[in-house]
């Protein structure tokens, strides 16, 4: 299925919870979507038989200055596509629904995003850092953030 049939399936049944559609080179054809719809999106994206999107290859978190953006890169064995869905969140409330009871993987994927951008991602079950310590103060993949010069008496900077 080509990336354009699924957008017009997507805009079909969630309106205007789909927000744009691009197609052109060198990137991946895109959709965007609101934040607050991202489950039921890809809730349909996995279980449609039409669609069937079965693998989460990879979600990622951005920081675009003025909010956080999140891709996610989905791909379905059975009918061999693939799509990129993206939304984003307000840097002030990052939060949007977690979709890690669709695919187990974004479990570490939501965790990573977590820890590095301070993305909330409700109704995860375990969202606690995975690559820093517990104790550390902000989120390293901001643009707005400043380094500390020490963690517990050690100097950071290298």
């Amino acid at each position: 299925m080509l990336a354009n049939e699924i957008y017009e399936i997507l805009k079909k049944e969630f309106g205007d919870g789909i927000l744009e559609f691009k197609e052109e080179a060198p990137s991946d054809p895109y959709i965007s979507v609101e934040p607050s719809k991202i489950f039921d999106i890809c809730h349909t994206l996995r279980d449609s038989s039409e669609l069937m999107f079965d693998y989460l290859m990879c979600l990622s978190g951005l920081d675009l200055g003025e909010s956080l953006g999140i891709v996610y890169h989905l791909y379905s064995f059975k009918h061999t596509h693939k799509i990129v869905i993206k939304t984003t969140v307000p840097k002030e409330t990052p939060t949007l629904p977690s979709v890690m009871h669709l695919w187990r993987t974004a479990d570490w994927h939501e965790r990573e995003a977590f820890d590095l951008y301070g993305m909330i991602f409700s109704g995860h079950d375990n969202l606690i850092r995975i690559l820093l310590p517990y104790d550390w103060e902000g989120y390293p993949m901001r643009k707005d953030y400043n380094e500390p010069e020490e963690y517990h008496g050690m100097r950071v900077p290298y």
